[in-house]
């Protein structure tokens, strides 16, 4: 199983097939907002685990090109699991397409990551309608404004709700009757290695310590002017953000002679960033994209032993104040950093990642998901 999980993360190792490739039987399709080939995050955690025993078809957005009308990409990650890249102009079209790939008409499950599919859903004869909640699209930069109206009827429709974290929860509960509060986990193997003798990433092998690192998805949630803020303040800290750009444009993002970007990293490549970091941090915006978010990366910081500074997230104060620094301003993220970096016993810190990290893991969470699916089997 650990040797599959690798190797669907590995983007080198899909291979691509188009309109050719002949319809098959899927146990499930999932609809997704997010790209299977960009950050590694909670689609790609469940679905690859779900992919262990039923067959599944992952569903993009369309990525629509008017020159090759009939072609669409489908990704083979491994014989159990396919990703549909649909060329068509919206998500309604894809219906027309669908046969193409799928052979059966009746589908055991229909997992949903964006209400902007519900309109699919009188397409297909779900057995069980799964919305996994991970996040509150319609608080996002560039969300349109019916999506609020299709989440109401994907919620109505749905026989279960699972969601990303706490808040998600208090939020979706008052909708559906079987709502059900999965926090992001973790692969803490995965990240452990950074406490062992792997080797550092080159481009950030030569950057001076003390290194304060974040990775993940650099967007309108996190807090560009409190990291500009706090690195003119500490000149002789190596501040390093690991991760695409998302919404937001480069001109954007502050430049300092301290401050460094590096880019998309694949989900293998992060532990060997994850060593160098003396500190990881989280400095997202307190706004609408943040009210409800619950960051996976708190763990995967933790697996790897590292202090982490955070600003006051309601799920993150929530859950793990009692090991994680809380800052709101330039002036707190200096006194916290230079704190961290003088303390020399961290035995504490480090039970208390213990005692979360044993309650928790993506095995667990995907295994009492099945459990909750498998019930509600019409």
């Amino acid at each position: 199983m650990i040797n599959n999980l690798k190797k669907a993360k590995k983007n080198n190792d899909l291979e691509i097939h188009h309109l050719e490739q002949k319809a098959q039987h899927y146990d499930m399709i999932v609809f997704c907002h997010l790209r299977w080939q960009f950050v590694y995050q909670r689609p790609q955690h469940i679905i690859s685990r779900m992919a262990q025993t039923m067959k599944v078809l992952f569903i993009e957005e369309p990525l629509y090109n008017d020159s090759l009308k009939s072609s669409e990409n489908l990704i083979i990650v491994n014989e159990m699991l396919h990703v549909l890249q649909p060329n068509t102009k919206d998500i309604e079209s894809i219906t027309r397409i669908i046969s193409n790939y799928v052979k059966n008409k009746n589908i055991t499950v229909g997992w949903f990551y964006s209400p902007s599919f519900s309109p699919l859903l009188g397409s297909f004869d779900f057995d069980t309608i799964v919305y996994d909640c991970m996040d509150e699209l319609s608080l996002f930069k560039q969300a349109p404004a019916h999506l609020i109206d299709q989440e109401k009827y994907l919620m109505a429709n749905a026989d279960i709700i699972f969601t990303g974290g706490k808040s998600l929860y208090e939020s979706k509960k008052q909708f559906n009757a079987t709502v059900h509060c999965f926090p992001s986990s973790v692969d803490e193997q995965h990240f452990a290695q950074a406490l062992n003798g792997i080797a550092l990433a080159d481009d950030i092998s030569d950057i001076q310590h003390p290194i304060v690192g974040y990775y993940g998805v650099i967007d309108e949630r996190i807090d560009l002017e409190l990291l500009h803020e706090t690195a003119k303040r500490l000149p002789n800290v190596s501040f390093v953000m690991i991760g695409p750009l998302a919404k937001i444009d480069e001109t954007d993002l502050p430049k300092e002679t301290n401050i460094h970007y590096l880019g998309m990293k694949s989900y293998n490549e992060l532990p060997h960033y994850l060593k160098a970091f003396d500190i990881a941090m989280m400095p997202f915006a307190l706004n609408d994209a943040t009210k409800y978010i619950s960051p996976t990366k708190t763990l995967e910081y933790m697996a790897a032993g590292k202090p982490i500074i955070s600003t006051k997230i309601i799920d993150v104060i929530r859950d793990y104040s009692i090991c994680v620094s809380l800052i709101e301003t330039a002036a707190d993220f200096c006194e916290e950093i230079n704190f961290l970096l003088n303390k020399t016993d961290r035995l504490s810190m480090e039970l208390e990642y213990y005692k979360i990290l044993k309650k928790t893991s993506w095995d667990s969470t995907v295994e009492k998901m099945n459990l909750i699916v498998k019930s509600f089997a019409k």
